[in-house]
């Protein structure tokens, strides 16, 4: 469990500080540089095509370089291309950084997930799983209670960021240790036909989710939130996130099906939801707790769920592709959801997130139910009555 819980700086740096983060930034950049929403979560979505991008060569860089190896120095180019952010203004450049951040994320994200998955199986728990994408709760937190104090010299606020992340790359560096599978891992085929109906739903999770994060501290900007508030805020959604593993692990490892994965979907929902029906200072805080306890366990569970349909030879492959629909679907969420802000407000990019997981929920649980008309085939999702 210590080897995982230094591997969970990877989704510490690579989501937390390197996507994440840029949300309490946001409305310090918008003013300082005169961007629109549109234009503000355009730099999410460049983050998000530097993301595909990375997604869809990271099975190639694994294969030829190693997994440990794609982690290691995708944890690097992370905080490199974090720092970087703070050298300039001009608008396309920062498009370009935000973008490199994505790629390296991306690497990231899959070769951390593939060694957290063989230590799950060395040590038959789906705990080093969950483990592994909570860290991102980590980043979230520190970037809560860190940044808004300084967000308006947000060139500094990305060169901590920078620094913070190059001291987890050296933490996490000797915990990349893939032991003997390494090389079966890397060389299988992605599995997608048996898990079609996870990967649309994945799909607009991707897209729904990232505008909450992405626009959250705007629409606390709209309602005036006092910087009290704020820094609360991102720090109980952070430490949400941390505590994740607790209230998900059992249902992930145990519930048969898509049964938590739709369950974390719905919740993911209404968690949303919340903050929109009743904006008020304690309810836009449980919303945030809401939603930081459950949006990093969806894909702990798509993880989980593609190791158990997928033999271990496919599963850097098949994370890879999940990875490159998830990527697909945060690139168009966050510039979709704040052109739709600009013509109405900020409520509408919570609403985008509560709508899109909602419909997750429904195709996840579709997707879940045994077929009546066909004898079960080898790979498909069963569910226990």
């Amino acid at each position: 469990m210590r080897q995982a819980a230094r591997l969970a700086l990877g989704t510490a740096s690579a989501l937390g500080l390197a996507r994440f983060a840029y949300g309490l930034l946001l409305p310090a950049m918008r003013d300082d540089l005169h961007w629109s929403l549109a234009e503000a979560g355009a730099m999410n979505t460049a983050n998000g095509l530097g993301y595909l991008l990375g997604a869809a060569a990271t099975a190639v860089v694994a294969r030829r370089r190693g997994t440990a190896a794609t982690f290691r120095w995708g944890m690097v180019l992370v905080a490199l291309a974090l720092a970087a952010t703070a050298v300039t203004d001009d608008y396309l450049v920062l498009l370009a950084v935000r973008a490199a951040a994505g790629a390296a994320g991306a690497a990231v994200f899959i070769a951390g997930g593939v060694i957290a998955s063989r230590i799950a199986a060395r040590a038959a728990s789906g705990a080093p799983i969950t483990v592994y994408f909570a860290g991102a709760g980590l980043g979230i937190a520190a970037g809560g209670a860190a940044i808004p104090p300084v967000a308006d010299h947000w060139r500094l606020a990305w060169a901590g960021l920078g620094l913070a992340a190059a001291v987890a790359a050296l933490v996490s560096w000797t915990a990349a240790n893939t032991g003997p599978e390494e090389h079966a891992a890397a060389a299988g085929r992605a599995r997608l036909r048996p898990l079609w109906g996870i990967a649309l739903a994945y799909l607009l999770f991707a897209a729904g989710y990232i505008t909450y994060i992405t626009f959250l501290s705007a629409y606390l900007a709209d309602q005036r939130a006092p910087l009290g508030q704020v820094v609360l805020t991102w720090t109980a959604l952070g430490l949400a996130v941390v505590a994740a593993p607790v209230l998900w692990s059992g249902p992930t490892a145990r519930w048969p099906g898509t049964r938590a994965l739709t369950a974390l979907l719905a919740v993911l929902a209404g968690g949303a939801a919340l903050a929109l029906a009743v904006p008020a200072p304690a309810v836009i805080l449980a919303s945030a707790i809401v939603y930081g306890a459950t949006f990093m366990g969806v894909p702990a569970a798509v993880t989980t769920l593609i190791k158990a349909h997928t033999p271990p030879a496919g599963w850097t492959a098949t994370l890879s592709a999940f990875t490159i629909l998830f990527a697909a679907g945060q690139t168009a969420g966050p510039w979709l959801a704040g052109l739709l802000a600009d013509r109405t407000s900020t409520d509408a990019a919570l609403a985008w997130t509560a709508i899109l997981c909602g419909a997750a929920a429904m195709i996840a649980a579709f997707a879940g139910r045994p077929r009546r008309d066909a004898a079960p085939r080898p790979g498909a999702i069963r569910t226990n009555a």
